[in-house]
């Protein structure tokens, strides 16, 4: 129902600022939890942050909560990630993910989620 597609991505050195972002289309975008996940090489897939229908955010931690800042922009079926202070352990494949059911699962549950983007690379060079 729901596709994904993320962009943004790229080369950047260490310090820099990415901003990330997604478009969706199909299903109702305001009424899905929206989130970014990522995994860095040789990881598994991980939680950063999420935005649920009401605007409310969950990140990951509180080093991730100052450098990074997820945001929605409903009529543009958009959900963005703002990443400054970049560091090379940021370097990963960043997804974007929807929620159509919210509520089952912690925000961070990567099974709370019913749709992904194919991701978006993301390089931090030191």
């Amino acid at each position: 129902q729901v596709h994904l597609v993320e962009s943004g991505g790229g080369l950047v050195q260490a310090g820099d600022s990415l901003a990330l972002s997604c478009a969706a289309s199909g299903g109702t975008f305001s009424t899905y939890t929206m989130a970014w996940f990522r995994q860095a090489p040789g990881k598994g897939r991980e939680f950063v942050a999420a935005i649920d229908t009401s605007g409310g955010v969950t990140y990951d931690s509180d080093s991730l909560k100052v450098r990074f800042a997820i945001s929605r922009d409903n009529p543009k079926n958009t959900v963005s990630l703002q990443m400054t202070s970049l560091k090379p352990e940021d370097t990963a494949v960043y997804y974007c993910a929807a929620d159509e059911h919210g509520g089952r699962y912690y925000r961070w549950a990567k099974e709370a989620y019913d749709y992904w983007g194919q991701g978006a690379q993301v390089t931090v060079s030191s």
